[in-house]
């Protein structure tokens, strides 16, 4: 006995189709027209779309930082995600700058075992290279790509905690090109930034507003600039991650105009939030808008939803490193530098782009799809388990009511946060049903904003080194 949706339309990124879907187990078997009810549990589509769950390639749960730690754990960040539609979340395991890879794996396994609640995977972050000229460092991100760690994370921000330099940067590069693997990279020049910081500081600049005055579009678009082409140097392929505005767009154009291997995403506060909206320096309030790169002009939003629509990002994710106003941001509130960088947002994601994207006209219902879910698949190297509503994949489904009208509040969020970026916003467009490897997990239509799956029940998915699928 099987799982038969019934009645829907199947969306992929490419088309949309009437289709039945059947799944067997924890996999799809079959995709097609008039397949027989007899013997299965049908679920009824009628009016609702069938798509991939989706995939978040940018999380921070349980993670230090500031002083404090992330407020979703990978219990709450993963039950946060699948109400919201996210069936498959890629989290970020942080070397620290004396230890090694193998013991931030380990660290980062642990904090997920027995709390995952949908499957995930990481990215590592490489911050320091151990051994005569990096060779301890180096073979064990080939010991991490075995092991199905297929991207690396490099910081050009915060120096003396996470940034590298532009030698360490290329020496990784060249590794990850010889992996054909994927360097991630927080495009930022925080050299420069720390100057700027530093002088705002001493000019008695503390509120939270001035956070995102440091931060220049210039100092990220450079930093896109040179990070692209050092891997064009090193023959690696690049994937900038929540890109922000304009100027570092125009820098990533630039560079794939001339045959470099670069790919980038951009997140969800980028396309609908601002600092002329949400950060006019006038109350502490704003402190919920401090993350890293900050809130930018309105007018970078135009822009943003163009390149999606053309092609030049290739995924929308969340950079979801959420943190309470009372308790966590609080302890910056006589210096922006102390404020924890960092918003939720896992679970409010697809709702955003449907209803600012498809229901404006900014994008089809097919390229919602291809950036929430079927490129991240296919750049962090899961197509062939992750990513698209196809027979022999996992049975990570998501029901989609495109007319069902919903209010983002704190108060009725699954996210550990005493607030949301969101609050009281009306969008048209939110999950029915969401299945996790075949599982019904989450039914927002009888029992909304409740996981309804076991504690623990996501797996560790290991990842093809396929250089972000650019060959």
């Amino acid at each position: 006995m099987g799982t038969l949706i019934k009645n829907g339309t199947v969306v992929s990124a490419k088309d949309s189709q009437k289709l039945d879907v059947l799944i067997s187990g924890e996999i799809i078997a079959r995709v097609g027209s008039g397949i027989s009810e007899a013997g299965h549990d049908v679920v009824d589509a009628t009016g609702l779309l069938v798509m991939p769950g989706g995939i978040d390639v940018h999380t921070h749960l349980d993670m230090p930082f500031g002083g404090t730690t992330s407020a979703d754990d990978y219990t709450t960040g993963t039950q946060a995600a699948a109400v919201g539609g996210t069936t498959m979340l890629i989290d970020f395991a942080l070397q620290n700058q004396k230890g090694t890879l193998k013991e931030a794996l380990d660290i980062w396994l642990k904090k997920s075992d027995n709390k995952a609640c949908v499957d995930f995977s990481l990215h590592m972050a490489v911050t320091n290279l151990h051994g005569p000229d990096g060779a301890e460092t180096l073979a064990e991100m080939e010991e991490m790509t075995k092991f199905g760690i297929s991207s690396f994370k490099l910081f050009m921000a915060y120096p003396n905690v996470l940034m590298i330099d532009d030698g360490l940067m290329f020496k990784v590069m060249q590794k990850a090109a010889a992996l054909n693997a994927l360097c991630c990279i927080h495009a930022e020049n925080g050299s420069a930034i720390d100057i700027v910081v530093a002088q705002m500081i001493a000019e008695g600049k503390t509120a939270p507003h001035y956070h995102a005055l440091s931060r220049s579009v210039k100092a990220e678009a450079e930093a896109t600039h040179r990070s692209i082409a050092l891997a064009d140097m090193a023959e690696c392929a690049v994937y900038i991650v929540h890109l922000s505005n304009e100027a570092a767009l125009a820098e990533l154009k630039f560079m794939q105009a001339r045959g470099a291997r670069a790919l980038a995403e951009t997140c969800t506060q980028y396309l609908v939030l601002s600092i002329d909206d949400q950060m006019p320096g006038q109350s502490w309030e704003e402190a919920k808008f401090v993350f890293t790169p900050p809130l930018r002009e309105k007018w970078n939003q135009g822009p943003l939803w163009a390149a999606l629509k053309d092609g030049s990002l290739s995924v929308v994710s969340t950079d979801h490193c959420p943190f309470r106003f009372k308790d966590q941001k609080e302890l910056g509130r006589s210096d922006f530098r102390k404020i924890p960088n960092g918003g939720p947002g896992v679970e409010n994601r697809l709702q955003i782009l449907w209803h600012f994207g498809v229901n404006s006209g900014r994008i089809t219902p097919e390229q919602f799809v291809a950036l929430s879910c079927t490129n991240p698949a296919k750049i962090f190297g899961m197509e062939k388990q992750k990513g698209s509503i196809a027979p022999g994949l996992d049975a990570d489904v998501l029901l989609w009511d495109p007319k069902v009208e919903y209010t983002i509040s704190a108060k009725t969020q699954c996210m550990n946060t005493d607030y949301n970026m969101f609050e009281g916003w009306q969008v048209k467009g939110n999950a029915a049903k969401v299945f996790s490897r075949g599982e019904l997990v989450v039914d927002n239509l009888k029992q909304p904003g409740k996981f309804l799956g076991a504690t623990g029940r996501g797996r560790f998915v290991k990842r093809e080194a396929n250089a972000g699928g650019l060959g």
